[in-house]
């Protein structure tokens, strides 16, 4: 599972910084380029929890290949536009199916045991996130050759199919662990291991009872589904937590929102120091990924405490970097903070799933991907408006939005402290 992240990234992070440079190629205005990226926003918006609930009640095999298939065929769409429309086209399929992470995220919930969950997952951001430093690299040396967009795409598309290719040959058992744990009780192994078997009897025999033979539902019957879930999740006691992670994502997107012209207006620096340096923050978060096992062992396994922590020491380093009077302040505050970032995503997602239940664990990943997509729809219009008044307008209010959220963490301490007594009313 960690090699299709990784390749998935790779190949995305191959073609996305190129965009902006072909759309405008082709002839379209910025305004049109822009409307186009939004668009694709918005689709993602809507899309990430239907697909996310989707992959609750038809499986995780067969929605994981599907996402990725179609991923695949609106970047093999992006090799072949010739012309805006084209282009515009292409962007459809993947801006509705592209949540191949996020089902991959709620696979592995399915598989490892809850008190393991925090380090598989921070080893699944760090193998992501090498993709996703390596793959611009590559994908700026092939667009020096001729047609090199057209290559690029085309790769990435290649890429896609390779990972359905793997995908297919993973050791499936999500589909008959219920079958598994009727014929063979605990003894039962698997070629995961022993433990992700007693794992899987534990937490999917719900779902595998769920999910078998329903892939013959009509489609009818799995849009009721879907909803029903969805209204669960809307009449569920986890406000809250979506809340914090709204407000720490605009926080953390309000900090890089204006990077390179806020150090150029403050400190004369260039936009390539800004580059090199937001390359050397992404490394250290791969590092931070690696590290969470360490962490959890130290925190006990108290996820509550690791995330409370992690953004009250964001909250910190976005204040400092508000506040430098040097470029090393600067510095020092992108190291520490790419080590609380990464640690502070990883464990708000095993919150979520820890509060709301590994039953629904592909649906309460959607919603959460739709909070941090909305907070990337808010984050623009906040940090142009905060600029208008300072160049540290933007970190400082999201020095303000971390700060409300660590407020509203202590403020259900309890609840959260309480592992599972949480549940969605649906269940």
């Amino acid at each position: 599972i960690f090699l299709p992240s990784f390749q998935d990234l790779f190949g995305v992070s191959m073609v996305v910084p190129l965009m902006n440079l072909h759309i405008k190629s082709l002839g379209a205005s910025h305004t049109v380029a822009g409307i186009i990226g939004s668009l694709y926003g918005i689709m993602q918006l809507f899309s990430s929890t239907f697909v996310g609930c989707w992959s609750d009640i038809v499986g995780r095999r067969c929605s994981l290949l599907a996402c990725i298939l179609l991923s695949a065929l609106g970047y093999f769409l992006l090799g072949t536009s010739t012309t805006v429309f084209l282009f515009a086209l292409s962007r459809v399929p993947v801006g509705i199916f592209k949540h191949t992470l996020s089902i991959s995220k709620a696979l592995l919930s399915d598989l490892v045991s809850e008190r393991d969950r925090p380090l598989v997952m921070g080893r699944f951001n760090a193998a992501s996130s090498v993709g996703f430093i390596l793959g611009p690299v590559v994908g700026g040396y092939l667009t020096e050759l001729e047609d090199g967009f057209y290559l690029t795409s085309f790769i990435c598309a290649s890429i896609f199919l390779l990972n359905a290719g793997l995908v297919w040959m993973l050791p499936w058992s999500e589909e008959n662990a219920g079958n598994r744990e009727r014929q063979q009780g605990n003894k039962g192994t698997d070629s995961f291991s022993a433990k992700t078997n007693r794992d899987l009897h534990s937490k999917s025999a719900t779902n595998g009872a769920v999910t078998s033979g329903s892939l013959f539902w009509s489609p009818w019957v799995q849009v009721a589904t879907v909803m029903k879930r969805i209204k669960g999740i809307a009449c569920s006691d986890l406000w809250d937590i979506f809340l914090v992670r709204l407000l720490m994502s605009v926080a953390i997107l309000l900090y890089y929102s204006n990077f390179s012209l806020a150090l150029d207006e403050r400190f004369g620096v260039k936009p390539l120091f800004a580059g090199y340096l937001m390359s050397y923050s992404s490394a250290l978060g791969v590092l931070a990924g690696c590290l969470l096992g360490p962490i959890t062992r130290l925190y006990q396994h108290n996820t509550y405490r690791i995330l409370l922590h992690s953004s009250t020491l964001t909250c910190t380093l976005i204040l400092l970097y508000a506040s430098a009077l040097s470029i090393w302040m600067v510095v020092l505050s992108s190291t520490f903070l790419a080590f609380s970032t990464t640690i502070g995503r990883t464990c708000i997602i095993d919150l979520e799933l820890t509060i709301g239940g590994n039953e629904a664990s592909g649906t309460l990943l959607g919603v959460g991907q739709s909070v941090t997509s909305v907070g990337r729809i808010v984050a623009p219009l906040l940090s142009g408006i905060a600029q208008e008044f300072s160049p540290c307008g933007p970190p400082s209010l999201g020095v303000g939005l971390a700060l409300v959220a660590i407020l509203i963490m202590n403020a259900n301490k309890q609840k959260y402290c309480s592992h599972g007594n949480v549940k969605l009313k649906n269940q």
